[in-house]
Protein backbone atom coordinates (compact mmCIF):
# COMPACT_ATOMS: atom_id res chain seq x y z
CA UNK A 1 0.00 0.00 0.00
CA UNK A 2 1.35 3.39 -0.46
CA UNK A 3 2.68 5.95 2.42
CA UNK A 4 -0.33 8.59 3.26
CA UNK A 5 1.85 11.89 2.88
CA UNK A 6 1.81 13.86 6.24
CA UNK A 7 3.86 17.32 6.62
CA UNK A 8 4.30 18.69 9.83
CA UNK A 9 4.23 22.49 10.18
CA UNK A 10 5.75 23.32 13.51
CA UNK A 11 8.97 22.51 14.72
CA UNK A 12 8.84 23.11 17.93
CA UNK A 13 8.86 20.47 20.82
CA UNK A 14 5.50 19.12 19.83
CA UNK A 15 5.58 19.17 16.07
CA UNK A 16 9.27 17.43 16.79
CA UNK A 17 7.26 14.45 18.78
CA UNK A 18 4.35 14.57 15.77
CA UNK A 19 7.49 14.25 13.43
CA UNK A 20 8.77 11.25 15.50
CA UNK A 21 5.68 9.51 15.80
CA UNK A 22 4.83 9.75 12.07
CA UNK A 23 8.22 8.27 11.05
CA UNK A 24 8.18 5.28 13.30
CA UNK A 25 4.76 4.55 11.65
CA UNK A 26 4.54 2.27 9.09
CA UNK A 27 1.23 3.77 7.26
CA UNK A 28 2.57 7.17 7.24
CA UNK A 29 5.72 8.72 5.52
CA UNK A 30 7.37 12.23 6.77
CA UNK A 31 6.80 14.25 3.95
CA UNK A 32 7.95 17.57 4.93
CA UNK A 33 8.32 20.14 7.37
CA UNK A 34 6.91 23.91 7.45
CA UNK A 35 8.70 26.79 9.65
CA UNK A 36 10.50 29.49 9.05
CA UNK A 37 12.83 29.53 11.96
CA UNK A 38 16.24 29.07 11.34
CA UNK A 39 16.12 26.08 13.94
CA UNK A 40 13.89 24.08 11.69
CA UNK A 41 16.68 23.77 8.77
CA UNK A 42 18.43 21.37 11.07
CA UNK A 43 16.28 19.19 11.88
CA UNK A 44 14.90 19.11 7.83
CA UNK A 45 18.70 18.27 7.29
CA UNK A 46 18.33 15.08 10.54
CA UNK A 47 15.18 14.15 8.73
CA UNK A 48 16.34 14.21 5.23
CA UNK A 49 12.79 15.88 4.36
CA UNK A 50 12.13 19.62 2.39
CA UNK A 51 11.58 22.77 4.49
CA UNK A 52 9.23 25.13 3.49
CA UNK A 53 8.58 28.79 4.99
CA UNK A 54 5.00 28.74 4.42
CA UNK A 55 1.84 25.91 3.83
CA UNK A 56 1.21 27.94 0.02
CA UNK A 57 4.82 27.02 -0.39
CA UNK A 58 4.22 23.75 0.48
CA UNK A 59 0.97 23.14 -1.49
CA UNK A 60 2.20 24.72 -4.75
CA UNK A 61 5.76 21.99 -4.65
CA UNK A 62 4.62 18.85 -3.35
CA UNK A 63 0.80 16.02 -3.42
CA UNK A 64 0.20 16.13 0.34
CA UNK A 65 -2.53 13.85 2.20
CA UNK A 66 -2.57 15.90 5.31
CA UNK A 67 -0.37 17.96 7.60
CA UNK A 68 -0.11 18.26 11.27
CA UNK A 69 -0.58 22.09 12.56
CA UNK A 70 2.20 21.65 15.73
CA UNK A 71 2.14 25.78 15.22
CA UNK A 72 1.25 28.37 17.86
CA UNK A 73 -2.25 28.98 18.50
CA UNK A 74 -2.70 32.06 16.86
CA UNK A 75 -2.08 30.67 13.84
CA UNK A 76 -4.08 27.55 13.81
CA UNK A 77 -7.31 28.86 12.48
CA UNK A 78 -5.80 30.79 9.35
CA UNK A 79 -3.62 27.24 8.73
CA UNK A 80 -6.39 24.91 8.92
CA UNK A 81 -8.52 27.71 6.05
CA UNK A 82 -5.44 27.14 3.82
CA UNK A 83 -5.82 23.44 4.85
CA UNK A 84 -9.44 23.72 3.64
CA UNK A 85 -8.52 25.45 0.33
CA UNK A 86 -5.74 22.94 -0.35
CA UNK A 87 -8.04 19.78 -0.45
CA UNK A 88 -5.89 18.50 2.57
CA UNK A 89 -6.68 16.57 5.32
CA UNK A 90 -5.46 18.43 9.12
CA UNK A 91 -4.38 17.77 12.67
CA UNK A 92 -4.76 20.66 14.61
CA UNK A 93 -3.09 21.06 17.60
CA UNK A 94 -5.43 22.35 20.63
CA UNK A 95 -7.04 24.77 21.16
CA UNK A 96 -8.30 24.76 17.57
CA UNK A 97 -8.52 28.79 17.67
CA UNK A 98 -7.14 31.54 19.98
CA UNK A 99 -10.46 33.30 20.14
CA UNK A 100 -14.05 32.20 19.80
CA UNK A 101 -14.74 34.63 16.93
CA UNK A 102 -12.04 32.59 15.05
CA UNK A 103 -13.08 29.32 16.20
CA UNK A 104 -16.64 29.99 14.69
CA UNK A 105 -15.13 31.08 11.58
CA UNK A 106 -13.11 28.06 11.22
CA UNK A 107 -16.09 25.75 12.27
CA UNK A 108 -18.31 27.52 9.22
CA UNK A 109 -15.67 27.16 6.55
CA UNK A 110 -15.02 23.52 7.93
CA UNK A 111 -19.00 22.44 7.75
CA UNK A 112 -19.42 23.81 4.33
CA UNK A 113 -16.10 22.36 2.83
CA UNK A 114 -17.16 18.71 4.68
CA UNK A 115 -13.29 19.01 5.05
CA UNK A 116 -10.84 16.39 7.21
CA UNK A 117 -9.93 18.12 10.20
CA UNK A 118 -9.33 16.24 13.47
CA UNK A 119 -8.42 18.48 16.68
CA UNK A 120 -5.13 17.74 18.64
CA UNK A 121 -7.08 16.82 22.10
CA UNK A 122 -4.71 13.59 22.47
CA UNK A 123 -6.51 12.56 25.59
CA UNK A 124 -9.50 12.11 24.00
CA UNK A 125 -7.65 8.53 22.32
CA UNK A 126 -6.90 7.22 25.96
CA UNK A 127 -7.17 3.69 26.13
CA UNK A 128 -8.06 4.14 29.82
CA UNK A 129 -10.92 6.84 29.09
CA UNK A 130 -12.24 4.71 26.80
CA UNK A 131 -12.43 2.16 29.45
CA UNK A 132 -14.31 4.22 31.42
CA UNK A 133 -16.24 5.73 28.76
CA UNK A 134 -17.82 1.92 27.76
CA UNK A 135 -18.27 1.45 31.56
CA UNK A 136 -20.33 4.17 31.97
CA UNK A 137 -22.58 3.35 28.51
CA UNK A 138 -23.18 -0.36 29.32
CA UNK A 139 -24.50 1.26 32.66
CA UNK A 140 -22.57 -0.21 35.78
CA UNK A 141 -22.42 3.05 37.10
CA UNK A 142 -26.32 3.70 36.22
CA UNK A 143 -27.63 7.42 35.91
CA UNK A 144 -24.85 9.57 36.42
CA UNK A 145 -24.78 11.82 39.59
CA UNK A 146 -21.64 13.59 40.26
CA UNK A 147 -18.22 13.85 39.49
CA UNK A 148 -15.00 15.09 41.24
CA UNK A 149 -12.05 16.04 39.00
CA UNK A 150 -9.04 17.64 39.89
CA UNK A 151 -6.00 18.75 38.69
CA UNK A 152 -3.18 19.72 40.65
CA UNK A 153 0.32 19.71 40.35
CA UNK A 154 3.43 21.71 41.26
CA UNK A 155 4.89 24.44 37.76
CA UNK A 156 8.43 25.25 39.41
CA UNK A 157 9.30 28.40 39.39
CA UNK A 158 11.57 28.13 36.94
CA UNK A 159 8.88 27.40 34.68
CA UNK A 160 7.47 31.35 35.44
CA UNK A 161 11.00 32.30 34.72
CA UNK A 162 11.44 30.83 31.04
CA UNK A 163 8.42 32.83 30.04
CA UNK A 164 6.85 35.48 32.31
CA UNK A 165 3.88 36.02 30.40
CA UNK A 166 2.56 32.98 32.17
CA UNK A 167 2.95 35.24 35.55
CA UNK A 168 -0.02 37.37 33.62
CA UNK A 169 -3.79 36.85 32.87
CA UNK A 170 -4.27 34.26 30.14
CA UNK A 171 -0.78 32.48 31.51
CA UNK A 172 -2.48 30.43 34.23
CA UNK A 173 -3.96 26.95 34.82
CA UNK A 174 -7.80 28.19 33.09
CA UNK A 175 -6.34 28.80 29.71
CA UNK A 176 -3.25 26.71 29.79
CA UNK A 177 -4.52 23.27 31.40
CA UNK A 178 -8.05 23.42 31.77
CA UNK A 179 -9.32 22.60 28.17
CA UNK A 180 -7.70 19.38 28.33
CA UNK A 181 -9.94 18.27 31.41
CA UNK A 182 -12.72 19.72 29.60
CA UNK A 183 -12.59 17.81 26.41
CA UNK A 184 -12.15 14.85 29.01
CA UNK A 185 -15.00 15.53 31.59
CA UNK A 186 -17.47 16.37 28.35
CA UNK A 187 -16.20 12.75 26.44
CA UNK A 188 -17.11 11.13 30.31
CA UNK A 189 -20.30 12.70 31.30
CA UNK A 190 -22.14 14.35 28.16
CA UNK A 191 -22.48 18.28 27.63
CA UNK A 192 -21.46 21.02 30.03
CA UNK A 193 -24.37 23.43 29.76
CA UNK A 194 -23.10 26.05 32.89
CA UNK A 195 -20.43 26.91 35.15
CA UNK A 196 -19.46 28.81 38.10
CA UNK A 197 -15.69 29.29 39.36
CA UNK A 198 -13.66 30.97 41.93
CA UNK A 199 -9.94 31.91 41.78
CA UNK A 200 -6.98 32.64 44.12
CA UNK A 201 -3.59 33.87 43.56
CA UNK A 202 -2.58 34.14 47.21
CA UNK A 203 0.04 31.53 46.82
CA UNK A 204 2.31 32.66 43.46
CA UNK A 205 1.36 36.30 44.13
CA UNK A 206 1.01 36.70 40.40
CA UNK A 207 -1.25 38.69 38.68
CA UNK A 208 -2.84 35.39 37.49
CA UNK A 209 -4.64 32.43 39.06
CA UNK A 210 -2.86 29.99 40.61
CA UNK A 211 -5.99 27.82 42.05
CA UNK A 212 -9.48 27.25 40.74
CA UNK A 213 -12.47 26.24 42.03
CA UNK A 214 -15.12 24.63 39.79
CA UNK A 215 -18.71 23.87 39.77
CA UNK A 216 -19.98 23.12 36.28
CA UNK A 217 -23.27 21.49 35.17
CA UNK A 218 -24.45 18.56 32.35
CA UNK A 219 -26.76 18.68 30.45
CA UNK A 220 -27.58 15.32 31.86
CA UNK A 221 -28.79 17.42 34.86
CA UNK A 222 -25.75 15.91 36.85
CA UNK A 223 -23.29 17.62 38.55
CA UNK A 224 -19.43 18.46 38.87
CA UNK A 225 -16.70 19.92 41.31
CA UNK A 226 -13.54 20.57 39.64
CA UNK A 227 -10.14 22.13 41.70
CA UNK A 228 -7.47 22.66 39.35
CA UNK A 229 -4.10 24.30 41.14
CA UNK A 230 -0.62 24.81 39.47
CA UNK A 231 0.34 25.61 43.03
CA UNK A 232 -0.28 22.59 44.94
CA UNK A 233 1.90 19.56 46.16
CA UNK A 234 -0.32 17.05 44.90
CA UNK A 235 -0.46 14.12 42.55
CA UNK A 236 -3.94 14.05 41.81
CA UNK A 237 -3.65 15.23 38.07
CA UNK A 238 -3.97 13.15 34.63
CA UNK A 239 0.09 13.19 33.95
CA UNK A 240 1.24 12.11 36.93
CA UNK A 241 -1.85 9.20 37.05
CA UNK A 242 -2.21 8.10 33.89
CA UNK A 243 1.17 6.73 32.81
CA UNK A 244 0.59 7.72 29.79
CA UNK A 245 3.59 10.43 29.59
CA UNK A 246 6.85 9.45 30.78
CA UNK A 247 7.71 12.23 31.30
CA UNK A 248 6.26 12.62 34.63
CA UNK A 249 6.40 10.38 37.68
CA UNK A 250 3.33 8.57 38.16
CA UNK A 251 1.08 7.34 41.37
CA UNK A 252 -0.66 3.84 41.00
CA UNK A 253 -3.07 4.85 44.16
CA UNK A 254 -3.90 8.35 42.57
CA UNK A 255 -7.71 9.08 40.89
CA UNK A 256 -7.71 12.37 39.00
CA UNK A 257 -12.00 11.82 38.31
CA UNK A 258 -14.63 9.95 40.51
CA UNK A 259 -17.52 9.72 38.46
CA UNK A 260 -20.50 8.58 40.85
CA UNK A 261 -23.75 6.84 39.49
CA UNK A 262 -26.85 5.57 41.03
CA UNK A 263 -25.42 1.88 41.00
CA UNK A 264 -21.92 2.77 41.53
CA UNK A 265 -18.75 4.93 41.06
CA UNK A 266 -15.62 4.53 39.03
CA UNK A 267 -12.36 6.08 40.03
CA UNK A 268 -10.42 7.36 36.63
CA UNK A 269 -7.93 5.91 36.11
CA UNK A 270 -7.05 3.39 38.78
CA UNK A 271 -10.36 1.73 37.11
CA UNK A 272 -11.52 0.80 41.25
CA UNK A 273 -15.56 -0.02 40.26
CA UNK A 274 -17.50 0.20 43.59
CA UNK A 275 -20.86 -1.54 43.18
CA UNK A 276 -23.99 -3.15 45.01
CA UNK A 277 -24.08 -6.45 45.16
CA UNK A 278 -27.60 -6.38 44.83
CA UNK A 279 -29.04 -3.43 42.84
CA UNK A 280 -32.50 -3.11 44.29
CA UNK A 281 -31.16 -3.30 47.97
CA UNK A 282 -28.90 -0.16 47.37
CA UNK A 283 -28.10 1.56 50.46
CA UNK A 284 -25.65 3.43 52.57
CA UNK A 285 -26.19 0.88 54.78
CA UNK A 286 -25.00 -2.18 52.82
CA UNK A 287 -21.66 -2.78 51.88
CA UNK A 288 -20.48 -2.03 48.43
CA UNK A 289 -18.62 -4.94 45.64
CA UNK A 290 -15.30 -3.45 45.23
CA UNK A 291 -13.28 -4.85 42.02
CA UNK A 292 -10.76 -3.08 39.50
CA UNK A 293 -11.05 -3.06 35.62
CA UNK A 294 -8.65 -4.76 33.62
CA UNK A 295 -6.48 -1.13 32.73
CA UNK A 296 -5.34 -0.92 29.50
CA UNK A 297 -2.75 1.75 28.29
CA UNK A 298 -1.17 3.14 24.99
CA UNK A 299 0.18 6.17 23.63
CA UNK A 300 -2.68 8.48 23.33
CA UNK A 301 -0.44 10.79 20.87
CA UNK A 302 0.53 7.11 19.01
CA UNK A 303 -3.20 6.73 18.87
CA UNK A 304 -4.37 9.83 17.80
CA UNK A 305 -1.74 9.82 14.60
CA UNK A 306 -3.48 6.20 13.72
CA UNK A 307 -6.40 7.59 14.01
CA UNK A 308 -5.45 10.26 11.88
CA UNK A 309 -4.13 7.74 9.10
CA UNK A 310 -8.03 6.63 9.33
CA UNK A 311 -9.61 9.70 8.72
CA UNK A 312 -7.76 10.67 5.89
CA UNK A 313 -8.73 7.44 4.14
CA UNK A 314 -12.04 7.86 5.15
CA UNK A 315 -11.68 5.17 7.57
CA UNK A 316 -13.19 6.71 10.56
CA UNK A 317 -14.83 10.04 10.79
CA UNK A 318 -12.35 12.74 13.59
CA UNK A 319 -13.08 11.61 16.76
CA UNK A 320 -12.16 15.33 17.84
CA UNK A 321 -13.99 17.42 15.44
CA UNK A 322 -14.00 21.64 14.82
CA UNK A 323 -17.20 21.79 16.74
CA UNK A 324 -15.24 19.43 19.72
CA UNK A 325 -12.60 22.21 19.63
CA UNK A 326 -15.04 25.09 19.60
CA UNK A 327 -17.08 23.99 22.31
CA UNK A 328 -13.96 23.04 24.77
CA UNK A 329 -12.56 26.34 24.57
CA UNK A 330 -16.16 28.11 24.91
CA UNK A 331 -15.89 26.28 28.07
CA UNK A 332 -12.58 27.41 29.24
CA UNK A 333 -13.56 30.73 28.17
CA UNK A 334 -16.74 30.84 30.41
CA UNK A 335 -14.65 29.65 33.74
CA UNK A 336 -12.28 32.62 33.03
CA UNK A 337 -15.68 34.68 32.53
CA UNK A 338 -17.39 33.28 35.84
CA UNK A 339 -14.28 33.89 37.75
CA UNK A 340 -14.28 37.65 36.60
CA UNK A 341 -18.20 38.25 37.37
CA UNK A 342 -19.11 35.69 39.67
CA UNK A 343 -21.47 35.01 37.83
CA UNK A 344 -23.31 31.36 36.82
CA UNK A 345 -22.36 31.37 32.73
CA UNK A 346 -24.40 29.41 30.57
CA UNK A 347 -21.99 27.58 27.89
CA UNK A 348 -24.58 25.83 25.38
CA UNK A 349 -23.26 25.49 22.10
CA UNK A 350 -24.68 28.25 19.58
Amino acid sequence: MKAIEIAVAGAGLIGKKHIELIQANGRCNLAAIVDPSPEAVALATATNVPLYKNLPALFAAQRLDGVVLATPNQLHVAQALECIHAAVAALIEKPVAHTMAEGERLLQAADQAQAKLLVGHHRAHSPLLAQAREAIAQGLLGKIVAVNGSATFYKPDDYFDAAPWRRQPGGGPILINMIHEIGNLRSLCGEIVSVQAMASSETRGFPVEDTVAINLRFASGALGTFLLSDTAASARSWEQTSQENKSYPSYADEDCYVISGTHGTLSVPTMRLKTYGKPDERSWWKPFVEHALTIQRGDPLELQLAHFCDVIEDKALPLITVRDGVQNLRITEAIAQAVRTGALVRTDSA
